[in-house]
């Protein structure tokens, strides 16, 4: 191959990957999250920050039956996109809730603790502080309670999102979690 058009190939590779990264400055966490379950692949807003956020979740299921309440998030982009990570099958869509005038930049988990023997529903519910100091909160079941708040983005806010989800085995002996826990990435 002539070396111009190996030149040529490797800028316009280089461009491509350039122009599809997006680089973070912190990652945000909380110590309550739970085990189970396995990571998704991490999402960002092509450009901007997050403005918004919905869920989707597991109406309670009654006696003898699996709950697995919160089973996504996604967030929607000042840019107009939205964005997930791995999403479990159960439930229903809410609307989304934005931040009047700025980004999300912090957030707070609910997750129940481990039953032993009785249904385990994992995280239950998500809030999340704007920059202006406005908090939002899921509409959802909440058994457990609410962690700590992750740190604030600094500078920045939030652009992008890793949840952890157990995708369950669906048995009659089952006992799904659907989302367990999520991280969420700071961007300049």
């Amino acid at each position: 191959m002539d070396l111009s058009v190996n030149i040529v190939i490797c800028l316009v590779f280089c461009c491509v990957w350039d122009a599809e990264s997006r680089v973070s400055n912190a990652v945000l966490t909380v110590p309550n999250g739970g085990a189970q379950g396995d990571w998704g692949e991490t999402q960002f807003c092509t450009t901007g920050y997050a403005t918004g956020f919905a869920i989707k979740v597991h109406a309670p299921q009654g006696m003898f039956k699996d709950d697995t309440s919160l089973n996504g998030v996604r967030l929607y982009c000042k840019s107009g996109e939205i964005i997930e990570s791995t999403v479990g099958a159960n439930g229903e869509w809410s609307k989304s809730k934005n931040c009047p005038k700025d980004h999300l930049n912090s957030f707070s988990l609910n997750v129940e603790s481990s039953q032993g023997m009785l249904d385990d529903s994992g995280a239950n519910n998500i809030q999340f502080r704007c920059q202006n100091g406005d908090v939002m909160k899921g509409e959802s079941k909440e058994w457990g309670h609410f962690g700590p708040w992750s740190k604030d983005c600094e500078p920045g806010a939030i652009c992008g999102i890793q949840t952890k989800v157990d995708l369950g085995k669906t048995g009659i002996f089952s006992d799904d979690t659907g989302l367990n826990d999520v991280k969420f990435y700071c961007c300049d």
